[in-house]
C-alpha cells in the first residue's frame, strides 16, 4: 500500500495543474524544424515545432501525448523556451536529467519549474516520458540552426 501512496503524492495538485494547461500546444504551420521523439518503455509521445530568430528560439509548437508527468514537463518546458538559446536549452535539459537520475540540484531559472517533478526520481521508468520535451526541443533546435547556417 506505502508504493500506491507513493505515487499519489507523485502526482500532486500542482503537477495535474501543469499537465491541464500546456503552453504552446498548437503545432506551427511552417517550422523550421521538427522532431518527435516517444518513450518505448511507456509510450509516451511529444512532436515539437520551432523557429530560430538570431540563435534564439521565436516560435515553438508542440504536440503532447504523454503520462501526466510527460505533461507536466512539456508544460515547463513550454512555459520557459520562447528567446533561448540552444546552449540554454541544453544547460536545461542536463540539469533535468542530473535531477531525475544523480540526485542533482533543482535546474536553474528559467527552468526551475522542472522542481515540481523532483519527486519523480524514485520512479526510473518515468524519467524518459519526463525528459522527452526538452530532448525534443534541443535536437529541434539544432537542427534548426544548421539548416539556418546552410
Amino acid at each position: 500500500m506505502s508504493g500506491e501512496n507513493d505515487l499519489i503524492k507523485l502526482y500532486s495538485g500542482r503537477i495535474l495543474a501543469l499537465a491541464s494547461d500546456i503552453p504552446h500546444l498548437t503545432r506551427l504551420d511552417h517550422p523550421m524544424a521538427s522532431v518527435k521523439k516517444r518513450s518505448p518503455l511507456c509510450g509516451s509521445a511529444v512532436t515539437v515545432d520551432l523557429n530560430v530568430e538570431e540563435g534564439r528560439i521565436s516560435a515553438f509548437g508542440q504536440d503532447v501525448k504523454a503520462c501526466a508527468l510527460g505533461q507536466a514537463a512539456a508544460a515547463v518546458t513550454g512555459g520557459a523556451i520562447i528567446g533561448r538559446t540552444l546552449p540554454e536549452l541544453e544547460a536545461g535539459r542536463d540539469a533535468l536529467q542530473a535531477m531525475l537520475k544523480d540526485n542533482g540540484p533543482v535546474p536553474p531559472a528559467p527552468f526551475d519549474g522542472f522542481e515540481v517533478l523532483e519527486p519523480a526520481k524514485d520512479y526510473k521508468n518515468r524519467h524518459a516520458s519526463i525528459l522527452l520535451s526538452i530532448e525534443a526541443a534541443c535536437e529541434a533546435m539544432a537542427q534548426a540552426l544548421r539548416a539556418d547556417c546552410a
